[in-house]
């Protein structure tokens, strides 16, 4: 994990970007917890080490991770986005009830956007696949 973290940190300061212990901090919390939190649950968890860090400076770091293509933002319409340090090819399942997000693979859907293109006149720059559900401990639960 640690190198993953390095090799994240590495590729943005070869872009110019100052690394700052809250940057470091923010993008080892998403790295590690892969639990894609909101940005106060981001600064609830680091507030201890960070005393002095405010909310927004959480959601500017945010904002610059995303800019710099090591972030994606979930918005999933419940007006708090959820942030996901994983960037590769893949999908989430939502809990209804709960709220909690998984990471599930799927081959990939390129065929489905080719064909979107064709059928359209569009140019497909990317898509999202979200499955909605039930989690495990939810439906322990009821």
């Amino acid at each position: 994990m640690a190198t993953r973290v390095q090799h994240a940190l590495d590729q943005l300061k070869n872009t110019g970007v100052r690394i700052t212990p809250q940057r470091h901090a923010i993008l080892s919390y998403l790295m590690e917890t892969m639990n894609h939190p909101t940005a106060d649950e981001i600064y609830r968890a680091l507030e201890p080490r960070f005393p002095n860090m405010s909310v927004a400076t959480v959601y500017n770091n945010l904002k610059m991770l995303i800019e710099a293509g090591m972030v994606h933002e979930l918005t999933y319409g419940d007006n708090s986005s959820r942030f996901d340090a994983d960037v590769s090819d893949h999908y989430h399942i939502v809990c209804e009830k709960c709220g909690k997000i998984k990471d599930f693979s799927y081959p990939s859907l390129e065929d489905i956007e080719r064909s979107a293109e064709e059928e359209t006149g569009f140019v497909v720059h990317g898509h999202r696949l979200e499955l909605h559900g039930i989690c495990k401990s939810c439906q322990e639960q009821a």
